[in-house]
Order: structure tokens, then C-alpha cells, then sequence
């Protein structure tokens, strides 16, 4: 099953419209999997119109009309991998720790917010991935967004792509 996980879109305000290599990887996706701060319901309806399968949160910049519609947390098994996702964890000092107590029947938790990418293994296998944002990078050198497969109970091939700068 390929995965595509994405995060912090923050469109329209960071961006003017999705990034078309994102787009087209959304449409080559069995799931993807989206860790909040959309802003508005437009690029959930996108997301949702070129996705076989969307799993979705809201973040903190999400309003009432992307809260009536997605949840705070997202539990999905794909291929016998366990996901949560959310979009806030907390400072990076003791993230593993702290999501492994919080998310203890997760494989992997897939998470936003800080822009940063981050793929990190918490004591008991928790797999902690960050895609990063694909339209505003914030301290980051590029905007970015990964890509992962999952099969027969485990995740492969977690890959994190850079998006060219925009013109």
C-alpha cells in the first residue's frame, strides 16, 4: 500500500494553490495521510476529491468549519500498520517518550506542526514521522511532504521528498 503523508498546508495564506508534484503523488496514493493545519475547507475538499483514502486532523490554525469535519486525533489500519496521527506533540525534548505513552497502540504516529521533518523510533517501536509542510518551510532549506509503503504489518520505505522552490 503506498502512503503519502503531508501536513501544514496552510492554504491559502503560505501558498496560492498545492504544489502539482504533491498533487500528482496524492493520486498515485492508496492513502494519505494528513497531520492538520489546512486553514481552509477548500484543500480538505481537494484533497478528498484526488485521494482513494484521506486521514485527516485539524490543527491548531484549522477554524470551526475543518473542526465539524475532521478529528483531533485519527487512528487508521493499513495493511496491518497501526497509524495515529495528530497534529501537535509537544517540544522535541521527550516526544518519543511522551507519544509512546500516549499512543500506545500505534505502529506509527504521523505528526505537524513545527514545519520540521522528523522520523525517530521511540523505545517499544513507535515510528515518529514529521513530513514537514509542502508550502512553507519555515527554518527549513525546502518545503517537503514523504512518501511510505506499508505491507503485511510493516512500514518501508519512508522517504522524504523536497519540493522545488516556488517561482
Amino acid at each position: 500500500m503506498r502512503l503519502l503523508l503531508t501536513s501544514d498546508t496552510h492554504l491559502p495564506r503560505r501558498a496560492k494553490q498545492m504544489p502539482a508534484e504533491l498533487l500528482e503523488r496524492i493520486e498515485e496514493a492508496d492513502a494519505v495521510l494528513h497531520a492538520g493545519d489546512w486553514v481552509d475547507t477548500a484543500t480538505l475538499d481537494l484533497l478528498e476529491a484526488r485521494s482513494r483514502r484521506l486521514i485527516g486532523v485539524y490543527g491548531n490554525n484549522d477554524g470551526p468549519a475543518l473542526r465539524a469535519r475532521l478529528p483531533e486525533v485519527a487512528h487508521a489500519e493499513l495493511s496491518g500498520v497501526r497509524f495515529a496521527v495528530v497534529h501537535e506533540t509537544g517540544p522535541a525534548r521527550g516526544r518519543e517518550q511522551r507519544c509512546a505513552a500516549r499512543f500506545p497502540e500505534a505502529d506509527v504516529l504521523v505528526f505537524g506542526h513545527s514545519h520540521i521533518p522528523w522520523d525517530t523510533e521511540a523505545r517499544g517501536g513507535l515510528r515518529l514521522l514529521n513530513p514537514g509542510s509542502p508550502t512553507d518551510r519555515r527554518r527549513q532549506p525546502f518545503c517537503t511532504y514523504m512518501t511510505a509503503e506499508a505491507a503485511a504489518g510493516r512500514l518501508s520505505g519512508v522517504t522524504l521528498h523536497r519540493l522545488p522552490p516556488r517561482r
